[in-house]
């Protein structure tokens, strides 16, 4: 599956963004759809993912309760709304799509076998 991820731009703290990640190819299926970003100077990181065919979602502490992910099975997309931004959430993110995999795996990057360009969000005070 080919994966194109969207949305990225500048945006002032507190602000929010939504960003799509569009599946071509095929559909997402059973399978798992993440979103991980890199900031500068950190290694990658999990931001959130879904379980497609039963939305069964897991959030990196860092984003609960700002961030939502959430899957729209007539686009074939799993978006990424994000509110509340800080500084700190300047970053590229990536979308990732994989076999399915129960929440205790869903945060690992291995887990992963898809991968989308990448999108850079940076938010400015």
């Amino acid at each position: 599956v080919q994966l194109q991820a969207s949305g990225g731009g500048l945006v002032q703290a507190g602000g929010s963004l939504r960003l799509p990640c569009a599946a071509s190819g095929r559909t997402f299926g059973t399978s798992s759809v993440a979103w991980f970003r890199r900031r500068p100077g950190v290694e990658r990181e999990f931001v959130a993912a879904i379980g497609w065919d039963d939305n069964v979602t897991k959030y990196a502490e860092s984003v609960k309760g700002r961030f939502t992910i959430s899957s729209d099975n007539a686009k074939n997309t799993v978006n990424l709304q994000m509110s509340s931004l800080n500084l700190e959430d300047t970053a590229v993110y990536y979308c990732a799509s994989g076999p399915r995999a129960a929440p205790l795996r869903m945060g690992r990057a291995g887990v992963y076998d898809s991968w989308g360009q990448g999108t850079q969000v940076t938010v400015s005070s």
